[in-house]
């Protein structure tokens, strides 16, 4: 086999090109990147429950919260609203203690994970006829490991703070509020944080791990989050950034995701909600330390079409609203601080614009007679470049690129770009796909018109058998990884077509899971990153500022039976980055021809691996089965042999 690289036909690299998307499925956000640790915490929780067209909830304010100790005097809870903190979340809990020091708990998740040493802020509202002392508390099998104590007085609702460190480490802890005599107490808003959040409000290990990545864009707040299952149900910005109390909770469309007869039309996951804890401002803020560009999406006035036949009219009212709010976000997010959202920006703390340039208009909906996509995205995109002509708007293909929904969309874009070549900076692409589908498209945009970007917005390896499925981390093996290697070396050939692109899931917490694979999973303690998290590290962190032609002779093999695959780059600095994918069982030798290749010859080069059995996956007890090694080879002659089930970095001086 034979590897010549060129400089023929090179193609500017978006600066862009790599990024994350972040969607609230998988407990993600609460439970997950928001450092919150009680679930819950201001007891508007709701069953949820249903199917198309007919979704339904029952409150259950109570759902995480349980006496933990009365002695067994008959300490109760319960819930109320009649003199709620705020009218946008009005229920609060009521605790009857009886006995001697009456207790309460909260599940929180599987628990609190304490780190001895840690400093911890515990908050709560709270009004009582009569004072008393509050303690706060995390204990295990009889052992405490951090305690403080209030006193509350005043039937007014008051805030209460504790800054709490840590006397132990313990996994699975119980949180537990203590009364220091009998008493009926109300509370709500509860929150306990860890002092080492990122900007106050980020669990630090996967911040951590999104930053490495060096992701350009962040798009936000999700997929189907945006559209919601009800019009009800959707994603509104607006509600998201008032003070976190007056934040209003929303349930999460994925508690009802696989219901059916057969589950009753309920699922394990049935209380999945959003409290807003991280909002539109602090996604920005995410964005910020980062270092990526926010790409918001918007809602165009359609419920998800998967879930829901609810929409809104485009001659309506209403539809003008959902524009307003996507014009109204543009100012939010850029307005000086003499604007209505400048300023309410600036009083958030952020009076410098965060710079918006990208926004998605619609998730991943497609045309027909009766959701009138096409007229719903137009509509956006002549309000939006009206007054805000320079923002680049992300269009939508639908949910795949291989049915008559996809084709419909290429055909109207290509059609309306003649009207306007401001329709749409990209188009938003979307597969879940096998690995062999991955393998024989790495050419999918060779022959894509050159004229409309792509952004690849959500992709990954799916196994069959194991992936789409709930809580199986198995679905991440490096064999899916290197599939997905493989086709992002064809984005990289076409990169004066494809200028974003981003893998889908992004996290999912161990046992409350409704989607795999997973980009990162985590439990309360602990996060690890999966083979296709390395894949994207790779990609990102080296992705060069120029394409260069990467020709393989593969001797007489066809692309899918070799697996081998290669993508050459420049970057700023005129030093030389080779991509190499070999997904076979098979070690191969490559001879270097050609004057960019021979400079590897004779001169130290480091070699950035990842490589195993196909079936090699990283666990949450084993999180570096595989990972990238680092080392540094000097070729004697122009052959360098890769190995099987590998994807290497060769970063030449």
């Amino acid at each position: 086999m034979k590897l010549t690289i060129s400089d023929k036909e090179s193609k500017q690299i978006s600066k862009d090109m790599y990024g994350l998307f972040f969607e609230d499925i998988n407990y993600s956000l609460d439970g997950g990147l928001h450092a919150e640790m009680l679930e819950n915490r201001n007891f508007e929780a709701v069953f949820a429950y249903g199917k198309k067209d007919d979704y339904a909830t029952v409150y259950d304010g109570g759902y995480g919260w349980s006496v933990y100790k009365d002695d067994g005097a008959g300490s109760f809870l319960s819930y109320d609203s009649r003199e709620p903190l705020n009218d946008k979340n009005p229920h609060y809990l009521v605790f009857t203690g009886r006995g001697k020091n009456p207790s309460f708990t909260n599940k929180a998740y599987d628990g609190i994970y304490l780190r001895t040493g840690e400093n911890y802020t515990v908050s709560f509202y709270a009004r009582t006829e009569e004072a008393l002392t509050v303690s706060v508390s995390v204990c295990k099998s009889g052992k405490t490991f951090m305690s403080d104590s209030v006193a509350v007085t005043g039937n007014e609702w008051k805030k209460y703070r504790m800054e709490m460190t840590a006397g132990g480490t313990v996994e699975q802890g119980s949180f537990v509020v203590s009364l220091d005599r009998e008493a009926a107490v109300c509370f709500d808003q509860f929150s306990m944080m860890p002092k080492d959040a990122i900007c106050g409000v980020f669990r630090v290990d996967l911040a951590e791990k999104l930053k490495n990545l060096k992701p350009s864009f962040l798009r936000f707040p999700g997929g189907c989050i945006i559209e919601g299952n009800t019009l009800a149900n959707r994603y509104q910005w607006k509600d998201t950034i008032a003070p976190a109390e007056e934040r209003r909770f929303n349930w999460n469309r994925w508690a009802v995701h696989n219901c059916n007869e057969n589950t009753g039309f309920s699922g394990p996951y049935a209380h999945y909600g959003q409290t807003y804890g991280v909002g539109f401002y602090e996604y920005f803020l995410l964005c910020e330390y980062l270092g990526a560009k926010p790409l918001p999406v918007v809602n165009v006035g359609l419920a998800c079409q998967y879930m829901s036949t609810e929409q809104v009219a485009l001659d309506s009212e209403e539809m003008q609203t959902y524009i307003q709010d996507a014009l109204d976000l543009i100012e939010f997010a850029n307005g000086s601080t003499d604007t209505k959202w400048g300023a309410k920006r600036a009083e958030m703390g952020h009076p410098v614009p965060f710079g918006l340039e990208y926004m998605g208009i619609g998730n991943e909906q497609w045309q027909t007679d009766r959701s009138q996509f096409f007229e719903r995205y137009a509509m956006f995109e002549r309000s939006i470049h009206e007054k805000y002509p320079d923002m680049k708007l992300i269009g939508s293909a639908g949910p795949d690129v291989w049915s008559e929904n996809y084709t419909k969309a290429w055909n109207w874009l290509r059609e309306e770009h003649k009207r306007t070549d401001n329709l749409a900076y990209a188009v938003d692409e979307h597969y879940y796909v096998s690995p062999e589908w991955l393998y024989e498209h790495t050419h999918f945009y060779d022959d894509y018109d050159r004229d409309i970007k792509v952004f690849a917005g959500e992709y990954a390896c799916h196994i069959k058998g194991r992936s789409g499925k709930m809580n199986n981390p198995t679905a991440n093996t490096l064999g899916a990884a290197l599939a997905e290697a493989a086709f992002l070396t064809g984005v990289e050939h076409n990169a004066d077509v494809v200028v974003l692109a981003s893998y889908a899931p992004l996290l999912a917490r161990m046992g409350y899971t409704q989607w795999s694979p997973d980009l990162i999973w985590f439990d309360g303690r602990r996060s690890y990153c999966t083979p296709s998290y390395y894949v994207q590290e790779l990609f990102s962190k080296y992705r060069g500022s120029r394409t260069l032609q990467a020709e393989l002779d593969r001797g007489g093999m066809e692309e899918t039976e070799s697996k081998l695959f290669v993508s050459a780059v420049e970057d700023e600095d005129g030093k030389l980055i080779i991509k190499l994918v070999n997904g076979s069982e098979n070690d191969y030798a490559v001879s270097l021809e050609g004057e960019w290749v021979r400079r590897i010859v004779g001169k130290p080069v480091t070699v950035l691996s990842l490589a195993g059995s196909a079936e090699d996956v990283n666990t949450i007890t084993n999180p570096d089965t595989v990972r990238i090694k680092e080392s540094r080879i000097t070729l004697p002659d122009e052959q360098l042999t890769i190995p099987k089930n590998s994807f290497q970095v060769l970063l030449v001086p």
